[in-house]
């Protein structure tokens, strides 16, 4: 669910939609990361002025994660 929500806004903020890819990687601390991955001239739409869209891009995710009572991050790399 989390994965779906973080690639349908991503998707939607970049100019090559088809190079977004989303990792998700099972951490021992029984958390979740997910590394978004974008065409490197997407990286600023991604991230945003002073980092306002990446911030809120981890807010929604953290909040569908709260929702199935799970812990996640978002990485941008």
């Amino acid at each position: 669910m989390m994965k779906q929500v973080l690639e349908i806004i991503a998707k939607a903020l970049v100019d090559n939609p088809e190079q977004v890819n989303i990792t998700e990687i099972d951490n021992e601390d029984s958390t979740i990361t997910l590394e978004l991955r974008v065409a490197e001239s997407d990286m600023g739409k991604v991230i945003g002025k002073q980092g306002r869209i990446a911030k809120a891009l981890r807010t929604v995710v953290k909040a569908a994660a709260s929702r199935e009572n799970k812990k996640v991050s978002v990485d941008i790399v």
